[in-house]
């Protein structure tokens, strides 16, 4: 089963709230992992906010964490050109090497990430899906190409920001006739198994997969909360309250 259920050992709740976990489409680790609503998130997000089409340039950023992971892959195996913000040379090479995707590029190591935005997508950035905000959204909104969409879904690099970062690009949507959109996962409820039987048959074929950090015990949950903001975690972080839960 599963539920919103907070940070709880024992959580009492209405049965109507409960989920029962479909094991025909994948793992109960499959549902934490690229069964889950970090992934269905990043189904929604692309598909209905983003339009993503064949061919389309996709920038993902935040690409090595619980939602990226899924992004980079769903465009990828809708045949885009895909590439990956990530910080550190290890999660780059996990973007690259495992989620394939056709580049990587290390916010923590450039000076100017609009210029190596610039680099990996010379032809400009069709479709970016923002996990980030602030800088990272400025920069992309540089190489937004004609009709280009930003998927709004998360703003980590701003919710512990003493002062919300101004973004100076909003000139550059105009522009280029572009969209920018935000969304809550929950609003798509009703559709829930439809991105889910989607992601299984990916699951079935190989062609999609997610990595977990798994914290054990729920005294580490505050912890991995910190992790997260610090951008530390390796993956979707998990935290599981015992071994047999």
């Amino acid at each position: 089963m599963q539920a919103r259920l907070g940070w709880q050992s024992h959580p009492t709740i209405a049965a109507r709230y409960l989920q029962k976990l479909d094991l025909s489409l994948g793992s109960v680790e499959d549902w934490v992992g690229p069964l889950g609503l970090s992934a269905v998130t990043a189904y929604f997000g692309l598909r209905d906010v983003g339009a993503l089409r064949p061919n389309d340039r996709v920038l993902v950023s935040a690409a090595a964490g619980g939602v990226g992971q899924i992004a980079v892959q769903i465009a990828r195996i809708e045949g885009c050109h895909v590439v990956g913000i990530a910080g550190g040379f290890e999660k780059c090479a996990y973007v690259q090497n495992t989620l394939r995707a056709h580049a990587a590029i290390d916010y923590q190591a450039e000076r100017d990430l609009a210029a190596a935005i610039g680099r990996a997508c010379p032809e400009g950035v069709d479709l970016y899906f923002d996990n980030v905000g602030g800088p990272t959204l400025d920069a992309a909104l540089a190489h937004l190409r004609p009709h280009g969409r930003v998927v709004l879904c998360g703003r980590i690099s701003q919710a512990t920001a003493a002062v919300p970062y101004a973004v100076c690009n909003l000139s550059k949507l105009a522009a280029a006739h572009g969209r920018m959109q935000g969304f809550l996962v929950f609003h798509y409820h009703q559709r829930y198994d439809e991105a889910r039987t989607w992601l299984a048959a990916r699951l079935r074929e190989a062609s999609l997969q997610q990595r977990l950090h798994v914290l054990e015990g729920l005294e580490l949950a505050p912890a991995g909360l910190g992790m997260l903001f610090r951008g530390e975690n390796r993956g979707k972080l998990v935290v599981r309250v015992a071994a047999n839960a």
